[in-house]
């Protein structure tokens, strides 16, 4: 398994409506597999395909952060949401800057897994919370997307600041 490049804001892929997935051959065997050591490499919870440059719809998600209790999820579509929890929330494709963001507390969510069996399950809390902010990534929404007037720019001079001190 290689670790993949994650791309960051302002990469016009991670702006891009994704497409979905109709070969799970041993090349997308590959992917998935790429995606995950890329995610657990990079200490994160979840990672979209356009995050390393793919669109298509495919995310990986880890909410326990521990090897092989991965989720591999494509074509996901969310068919119900309910209750709302507001949490502080960071981003691969934007390091180092976070914000309070209100999304439903619980889900049900229709998705292939890797060998392209369907699936429905009911999650909910923080699993609930990483599988909306993949679909976002799907949809061509980051984080600072969720922010308006203030709130936004100061996130964006943040995120700035920090990718001229690392050179990026």
């Amino acid at each position: 398994m290689a670790k993949l490049k994650i791309r960051t804001y302002p990469d016009p892929v991670l702006k891009k409506k994704t497409v979905p997935v109709t070969d799970f051959g041993p090349a997308m065997q590959k992917l998935f597999d790429d995606m995950i050591a890329t995610m657990h490499g990079s200490d994160g919870v979840g990672l979209a395909a356009p995050q390393i440059g793919i669109s298509q719809q495919i995310f990986i998600a880890c909410p326990t952060m521990r090897q092989g209790e991965e989720h591999v999820m494509v074509n996901a579509v969310i068919e119900k949401k309910s209750g709302t929890a507001v949490a502080a929330e960071g981003c691969l494709s934007m390091p180092g800057i976070s914000g309070e963001i209100v999304r439903a507390a619980k889900l049900r969510l229709n998705f292939q897994n890797r060998t392209g069996k369907k699936y429905t399950i009911e999650i909910e809390d923080f699993f609930a919370r990483v599988i909306q902010h993949e679909m976002d990534h799907l949809n061509g929404k980051l984080i600072i997307d969720h922010f308006t007037g203030a709130k936004r720019e100061a996130l964006l001079k943040q995120y700035e600041t920090l990718r001229n001190q690392k050179g990026m």
